[in-house]
């Protein structure tokens, strides 16, 4: 919603572009390799992914412009990496704001300060601050510039079938309709996702209680980028607001609505608006300020059941929705388009078994699982589902107020990457390694001369070979040499001979501490030709 007076696009800070259906008609129903549902940020990253192994692909959104209001507006540093990949990371690094602490407090004291695993071997920092605007929009502009992805706006897809070999899509736009045929189809069409319901399908899980205000205010606030969490302030008693600085002087502020207090009536603007004032009050605000946008959320644990439906596949909202505490949703759906981006085109190129497509759903649920169970406890302890709860929630504030200790309870758990270990891709572990990430986990960057361990790593899988590791030959794989004493073996748990396979998406897939001539490639081929294998020795 927007203040009365200003157009749905009308925004302080953000000029909205318009985009129209396809003029040319010609080609519009030539088969695709993969057609994407869906062109927000999961979708564009999908594609960029897809384009980078040299695969071609079809974006279709009904829309003609970009995602309005105050959506995702916090980046993880993982996330970067895959920006990184796709070409698109250095917009981000010029616009965005980059954070490490988060502040949390309770009726008016400090009880918490935390701050994010951050060093001098780390590229990027844990936490960015960018609306989703420009995520959109930064996206969009490498979409545009890959030849590879046709994009097109206003267009529905307004059924599928599923034909021998692949997909078809009924596709409507203001010109005409047109079927368009393709060997895979990835849904990213967000929470209400046409696609699932025309798949029968529905998201299972848990839908909380509490509801939140989210509004945009625009103002020269002199806060550094810290994320502030306030617990039973005097603005909102029993309550809890979440406070977040954005570019261009937005203000992201969510407040949460009271038990019985009618979401109609919140968001009427005059109640916006007086809300906001008590607010921005509570944090010592006197200037200025603009109202931009707002809205009314509730948190939710839902997902599919499968992330996969023949040759329709689920990423993002589409497959999952996630609570916004601990900013899991956008990282956690870019995550699934790298996933999946590097899987299809292993396929599609013939370098891998469809097998391979198999690992997608236990990796990406089992994450948004995991997601499930951290972002549960942070929304437990945001919005107490009940008044035992509430009491016990405000007992262990109250006791931070004297405790220091007691003030982790109001840590959010912000988003980590996923582990891997139980993957099918995932080969066994040796025993022999005292230290450093296991198979499944993601890839530890290092700060060398110059730049990154990771800007040495290869488009495809990069081996990591520590002193004389007799790895053999290794056809279409990224050899990365390192010593086998200082920073990277440490790190590592290296010796001479210790030799790491990093998967395209910078999680290991297996580790050797002496590692033997062609157990690299049995890794390779336990992996891209039979998929399931857990461990190919």
């Amino acid at each position: 919603m927007r203040p009365k007076g200003r157009g749905e696009l009308d925004s302080l800070y953000f000029n909205y572009p318009t985009f129209a259906a396809p003029a040319a008609r010609d080609g519009l129903s030539a088969r695709t390799p993969v057609a994407i549902v869906g062109a927000g940020p999961v979708g564009m990253t999908a594609a960029l992914v897809l384009a980078k192994y040299g695969v071609r692909s079809v974006l279709l959104d009904r829309k003609d412009t970009f995602n309005d209001g105050s959506r995702a507006i916090c980046i993880a540093r993982q996330s970067y990496y895959i920006l990184e990949q796709v070409g698109a990371v250095q917009a981000f690094l010029d616009k965005s704001l980059g954070w490490t602490t988060g502040r949390s407090f309770f009726r008016g004291q400090q009880i918490l300060e935390f701050d994010m695993p951050d060093s001098a071997d780390q590229k990027y920092r844990p936490m960015y601050n960018l609306e989703q605007q420009y995520i959109e929009q930064y996206l969009y502009d490498a979409v545009a510039a890959n030849d590879l992805i046709d994009l097109r706006w206003t267009s529905e897809v307004t059924d599928l079938a599923d034909v021998t070999g692949g997909v078809e899509l009924s596709v409507t736009d203001a010109q005409g309709s047109y079927i368009l045929p393709a060997d895979w189809v990835l849904a990213a069409d967000g929470a209400h996702s046409p696609i699932r319901s025309m798949r029968g399908l529905r998201l299972k899980g848990q839908n909380f209680e509490g509801r939140y205000v989210i509004a945009d205010v625009q103002m020269d606030h002199d806060y550094p980028t810290i994320r502030r969490a306030l617990f039973d302030p005097a603005c909102r008693p029993g309550g809890t607001v979440l406070i977040h600085r954005q570019p261009d002087n937005i203000w992201r502020i969510d407040y949460q609505l009271k038990p019985g207090e009618s979401a109609e009536e919140a968001t009427r603007e005059d109640n916006v608006r007086a809300s906001v004032a008590s607010v921005l009050q509570e944090i010592g605000h006197t200037g200025d300020w603009d109202l931009e946008w707002w809205s009314v959320y509730s948190a939710n644990t839902l997902a599919l059941d499968d992330y996969r439906d023949g040759r329709v596949i689920f990423i993002g909202d589409s497959a999952h929705i996630v609570p916004i505490f601990g900013v899991r949703g956008l990282n956690n759906g870019l995550a699934d388009a790298q996933n999946i981006g590097w899987k299809l085109a292993s396929v599609l190129n013939g370098l891998a078994t469809g097998a391979l497509l198999d690992s997608y759903s236990p990796e990406r649920r089992g994450a948004t699982l995991d997601v499930f169970a951290n972002a549960s406890k942070s929304t437990r302890f945001m919005t107490p589902p009940s008044q035992g709860w509430q009491v016990m929630r405000d007992a262990a504030l109250s006791l931070a107020l004297d405790r220091p200790s007691m003030g982790q309870l109001a840590n959010p758990r912000q988003m980590t990457p996923y582990t891997y270990g139980d993957s099918p891709i995932t080969l066994a572990d040796e025993t022999h390694f005292k230290r450093g990430p296991a198979p499944g986990d993601v890839t530890l960057d290092v700060a060398e001369e110059g730049g990154f361990l990771t800007d040495r790593f290869g488009d495809g899988f990069t081996v990591l070979a520590f002193g004389d590791a007799d790895l053999g030959d290794l056809p279409g794989v990224t050899l990365v040499s390192l010593p086998a004493t200082g920073r990277a073996a440490e790190l590592y748990g290296a010796q001479d001979g210790t030799a790491f396979l990093i998967r395209p998406d910078m999680h290991i897939a297996a580790r050797w501490q002496h590692v033997k001539p062609g157990q690299v490639l049995a890794a390779l081929s336990a992996i891209l030709t039979k998929g399931a294998q857990h461990d190919p020795f």
